[in-house]
């Protein structure tokens, strides 16, 4: 076996290994507390839709605590979201301004006061 081959399997391994490592961690970066999502929800509404990739990670930075947001799914409640304006998803409604886009917990914590 070359140094060159030996080399590469070595960084396959690395490679395989930093993934491995970032996976098992994923659950942690997406724990947030009751608390926090009770304050972001007592001050804005989220409206998505179940085809939308961009609010499926959305749900995904909130994990079990999206369903304690107030939120509004575009494709099961179409009139809602035509009421609203809503023309683009995901869409955060903060103290009647609209934010188009993916929102971090700190972002939306400064946006809600929270």
């Amino acid at each position: 076996m070359g140094q060159t081959t030996k080399n590469f399997i070595i960084l396959i391994f690395i490679l395989a290994l930093t993934l491995a490592l970032n996976g098992c961690n994923n659950s942690a970066v997406n724990m947030v507390d009751a608390e926090t999502v009770n304050c972001i929800a007592g001050n804005s509404t989220v409206y998505v839709s179940a085809t939308c990739t961009v609010c499926a990670a959305q749900k995904e930075i909130f994990g079990d605590q999206f369903k304690n947001l107030n939120s509004v799914d575009c494709t099961e409640e179409q009139q809602k979201c035509l009421d609203m304006g809503i023309s683009h998803v995901p869409t955060w409604v903060i103290n009647g301004e609209k934010m188009v886009g993916l929102k971090s917990i700190e972002e939306l914590k400064g946006l809600t006061g929270c």
